[in-house]
């Protein structure tokens, strides 16, 4: 079940990021979604019979606009720092907590940070913390740095990955 459920998943972000019905690339689509299915169902999905709710799905939905929302807030942070004369950065690691339960709900968590410019996900441990890298440490407290960095993406990713 894991294995069909990422074939789906992936051949689906083939055919939307090469935007094509040339058979030869749907092939080579299906090729490669088979690929990853077979190599790393066990890696990515934990729970599959759970994956494919609509619940889930509108949340997912929903994070996408935030995401892109702080992604752009946050290139504009650091467009202004970059282009500032005193170049206002103080860069640090903080520890940052989360609760989210699912290993895959924590990865997801970290790589939202990570492509979130200014921030950089260090170390994700197994009792939920994070050590994020941040251009500009406003805290060092973890309730505060937590509140700051993980709290605008982790309701949502609570509800799509459980």
């Amino acid at each position: 079940m894991k294995k069909v459920v990422l074939f789906i998943v992936s051949f689906l972000c083939w055919l939307i990021l090469t935007w094509t019905s040339y058979i030869p690339s749907i092939l080579v689509g299906i090729g490669i979604s088979l690929f990853i299915a077979f190599w790393f169902a066990d890696l990515f999905i934990q729970h599959p019979k759970n994956f494919f709710q609509i619940r889930r799905f509108l949340y997912l939905l929903l994070y996408i606009p935030i995401f892109i929302f702080y992604c752009i807030v946050a290139n504009l942070d650091v467009a202004y720092r970059v282009l500032h004369p005193k170049l206002p950065i103080r860069p640090g690691i903080v520890k940052v907590k989360t609760t989210l339960s699912t290993l895959t709900g924590r990865v997801a968590l970290a790589n939202s940070i990570t492509l979130t410019p200014g921030t950089l996900t260090v170390e994700l441990t197994e009792d939920g913390y994070l050590y994020v890298h941040w251009i500009n440490v406003k805290t060092v407290d973890v309730e505060e740095a937590t509140r700051k960095i993980v709290r605008r993406f982790e309701s949502i990713l609570k509800e799509v990955f459980g």
